[in-house]
């Protein structure tokens, strides 16, 4: 009996170890942008740390060109994953665009309000007939603009908003005072900031400014589909955000390997220095957090009915339909002294 039990046991082993691994689950990411950027951040450095792999996740990305068109392409079932501000998601609500954001990229308000440092202007009361400068015409980004002028008491026929381009063009425009002050991301006028040796004055507005309005959204069918493949996503992420607060250089290099940059020591120590200043902004700036990653539904819901009351959304959203921190235990649950161990090993 024993002798049979034996060679069943053994026979057991060799099948098992005969059968091929199982293979890793593809997830399919598309960025809001039409090239690589400061935010495809997280997801690159789990890739290179090998986090996703670590997860058996098999991850592929692509770039939309928008944040409505990236989506669009989820909402529509065509692509997994969209690395998006929120704001298309909270418009197209009421066209059918049913899309829920389960992972934050980071921990404050994306847009701001800003002016240069030397300007005469000292608070937002002093724009009162002044020009402000957009990206495009009509743009989300107006919100934050809109909000403060309101509660400075000044009517919207008291400013106007201007057209000035990205990148180049936008801060042409606003060193040559054609506009009077900026609604733009945070991160581009930090950006600018360090590359042109530009200085503003910052205005954030205290309705949305603790709201993360910037992250990872899929279908809620997907989610419910898959809830062990997000789950295992969310960890990744949430292990490459720590990463990131405790080795930014090699941060900044899996970010230049990933977009196909040619690594210099020039390219290399301008990408760290902007992680670096950003770091406030992150999902691990505190690396302590077991809420890495979180997403208000409240704070969502409050963003909606703001788009609502500018002229952006037709209707407001439950925060039910927009956010679910259903992943969160799980993201968080990973040994911190481990990862802090491995960025600390990397040059």
């Amino acid at each position: 009996m024993i002798r049979s039990l034996a060679i069943v046991a053994m026979v057991t082993l060799i099948v098992l170890a005969g059968r091929p691994a199982k293979a890793d689950d593809k997830l399919s990411i598309v960025e809001g942008a039409g090239a690589p950027g400061f935010y495809d951040l997280l997801e690159d450095v789990a890739i290179g740390t090998g986090f996703f792999k670590e997860a058996h996740l098999d991850v592929s990305k692509q770039y939309a060109g928008s944040a409505a068109a990236a989506a669009q392409l989820v909402a529509a079932g065509k692509l997994d994953i969209c690395s998006i501000s929120t704001e298309p998601a909270l418009t197209g609500y009421a066209k059918g665009l049913s899309l829920q954001f389960f992972f934050s990229r980071q921990v404050h308000y994306v847009y701001v309000l800003a002016v240069l440092a030397d300007s005469p202007i000292r608070t937002v009361a002093d724009l009162k007939g002044k020009q402000i400068g957009e990206p495009t015409p009509g743009s989300p980004v107006e919100v934050v603009a809109r909000s403060l002028m309101s509660g400075a008491g000044i009517a919207p026929s008291d400013y106007s908003f201007v057209p000035i381009g990205y990148a180049a063009t936008n801060l042409a425009a606003v060193l040559a005072k054609r506009v009077d002050a900026v609604s733009d991301t945070y991160s581009n006028l930090v950006t600018n900031q360090l590359q042109s040796n530009v200085a503003y004055r910052i205005f954030r507005d205290p309705i949305l400014n603790d709201i993360s309005n910037s992250g990872y959204a899929a279908r809620p069918a997907d989610i419910a589909a898959r809830p062990d493949v997000y789950g295992r996503f969310t960890r990744a992420l949430a292990k490459a955000a720590v990463f990131v607060r405790f080795n930014p250089r090699a941060s900044a290099r899996f970010y230049l390997q990933v977009a196909g940059a040619h690594i210099t020591d020039e390219t290399l120590l301008a990408q760290t220095r902007l992680i670096t200043n950003l770091e406030s902004e992150m999902p691990a700036a505190d690396p302590a957090s077991r809420r890495i990653g979180y997403v208000s539904g409240a704070g969502l819901a409050l963003e909606s009915r703001e788009l609502v009351t500018y002229g952006f959304a037709q209707q407001p959203v439950p925060a039910a339909e927009i956010a679910t921190n259903r992943f969160m235990a799980y993201a968080n649950d990973f040994d911190r002294k481990a990862v802090e161990a491995l960025a600390r090993s990397m040059p």
